[in-house]
């Protein structure tokens, strides 16, 4: 099934120059790129995107990191793009994601190390984690216009 997802390259990853890297992962994979935008976040997208976490202890971390730089976001189109794109980048603990994954290769920040210095924590990317979400994520970030249509070489290979 194609599905489309939102990726953020936060602003850590903008910031260390990881943004060829990580779109190349996505692209070696066969997912495509259907739409992009750098965007310096406000608390008000941020407070829309995150809004399930607002309350929670961690919430203000999120916000501060989602707003220190320029995010790049993206729509990335593909067959099981969402699961795909989870695997990919890996778990959501720097420190427990395994090689390989975007999170694993990139970033070694845990829970404790950013809790112990009061700074955000910082894993590079975030990902839609549901047909639901990306729905919603997608059209918080996108309007229907900035999303493009066309055909890849890889699509072409895996309908035969």
């Amino acid at each position: 099934m194609t599905q489309q997802t939102l990726v953020l390259i936060k602003p850590d990853g903008v910031k260390r120059g990881l943004i060829g890297r990580i779109i190349r992962r996505f692209e070696d994979i066969g997912l495509k790129m259907v739409a992009a935008k750098m965007i310096w976040a406000d608390t008000d997208l941020t407070k829309k995107h995150y809004s399930e976490h607002i309350d929670k202890p961690f919430y203000e971390g999120l916000e501060d990191l989602l707003t220190m730089g320029p995010v790049l976001a993206l729509v990335l189109e593909g067959p099981e793009a969402i699961t795909v794109t989870r695997k990919l980048i890996g778990a959501t603990e720097p420190k427990s994601a395994a090689p390989g994954t975007i999170r694993g290769d990139f970033a070694t920040v845990s829970y404790e190390y950013a809790d112990s210095r009061g700074i955000a924590f910082k894993n590079l990317v975030h990902a839609s984690d549901s047909k639901k979400s990306a729905e919603e994520e997608i059209s918080l970030w996108f309007d229907e216009e900035d999303l493009h249509s066309y055909n890849t070489v890889h699509e072409k290979h895996t309908a035969q």
